[in-house]
């Protein structure tokens, strides 16, 4: 047993834990907490920030919890513009962490609640002195932390199997832990193939014509794009509906007694079909965060019902349909902020 000197030591790392002989689950508490406070250190040691500086920037949740949390290790100011996904029980936390908080009004489009929260963060930079804005979507200084834990996680991997060639499955919020963890898997022993998963809606692989109405509090995908994404790193693209990702929670709950968030059902969804599909290497699925803030709408899903049990495999963009498609994206360029739908980008490149 090890004494940490604050709570964020103690849970920043995540547990590795053995679903069957080749896939693995990653479950983080809260996965932001690693890259959030390499980040401010990192800032804080190079003079970027001092100890007078507020850091700002705005969340749908996780990385709401670890700006506090890490601000307030550090003590340090912090100023969140929250999502409307936001809960009393996070708000409550933030609040006792020392954090000011600006909750964004209600809306049912993921759009508008990430362009407001993103207005609003430049019309607060404009009005207060010492302030610096994180943009955890896109400052790579985000990587770090989850590089460290890739690097770890190689070394453990190596001495219990010796494997030359894993398959990591990260859902791609950000882009910041499944570029960085990939970057710390990726070593001269060690080939990483990297599935990402998106929910339909998203401008980030090009869904954003797909409608999800749940894919507010889905906790992946985007609507606006995000510097972070490192295209050139995916082999494989999922996207996942928000059904499937519901189920999969339950499931990854019923079967391992992880109790994760949508993010993890749907990393868990797939980690299952590449691991039954590719009995040599070892899968690795991420577990982003918990599941207690999804719990009103994981009370009412069935897991006894499968929607869909495999993917569609497509060649096309143009070929998306819910409820979940798959796609050999072999490390292709794309471009969500051109504004141009790209529905046509096949396999071919």
């Amino acid at each position: 047993m090890e004494i940490h000197e604050h709570l964020l030591d103690a849970v920043s790392m995540p547990k590795c834990i053995r679903v069957s002989d080749n896939l693995w689950a990653l479950r983080f508490e809260s996965m932001k907490l690693a890259s959030c406070s390499v980040a401010v250190e990192t800032l804080l040691q190079n003079g970027t920030i001092n100890r007078r500086t507020t850091l700002v920037d705005s969340s749908s949740g996780i990385y709401a919890y670890a700006l506090a949390l890490t601000c307030h290790k550090h003590s340090l100011q912090c100023h969140i513009i929250a999502s409307t996904t936001v809960d009393a029980t996070l708000l409550l936390q933030l609040n006792a962490l020392g954090a000011s908080v600006e909750q964004v009004p209600p809306s049912t489009s993921l759009k508008y609640d990430q362009e407001f929260r993103v207005r609003r963060v430049h019309e607060y930079l404009a009005n207060h002195e010492n302030t610096y804005w994180m943009q955890q979507y896109h400052d790579r200084v985000h990587y770090e932390g989850y590089r460290r834990i890739g690097v770890l996680l190689e070394e453990l991997i190596h001495a219990e199997f010796g494997l030359s060639s894993i398959n990591l499955v990260s859902p791609i919020g950000s882009g910041a832990s499944s570029a960085g963890m990939f970057q710390g898997l990726a070593t001269n022993r060690t080939v990483v193939q990297l599935t990402g998963i998106q929910p339909f809606g998203s401008v980030s692989f090009g869904s954003e014509d797909i409608e999800d109405p749940d894919i507010l509090v889905a906790g992946i995908g985007s609507a606006i794009p995000f510097n972070n994404i490192e295209y050139s790193i995916f082999t494989n693209i999922h996207w996942i509906s928000a059904e499937v990702a519901r189920q999969g929670s339950m499931q990854l709950l019923a079967d391992t007694g992880i109790f994760g968030g949508l993010s993890s059902g749907a990393a868990y969804t797939v980690g299952n079909y590449i691991a039954a599909n590719d009995s040599e290497n070892l899968t690795l699925f991420l577990c982003p965060d918990m599941g207690y803030r999804y719990a009103p709408v994981l009370a009412e899903t069935d897991a006894s019902h499968k929607t869909q049990s495999n993917p569609l495999w497509i060649s096309t963009l143009n070929q998306l349909t819910p409820q979940w498609c798959a796609m050999e994206w072999k490390g292709r360029g794309f471009n969500p902020a051109s504004g141009v739908k790209s529905k046509d980008i096949s396999v071919d490149g």
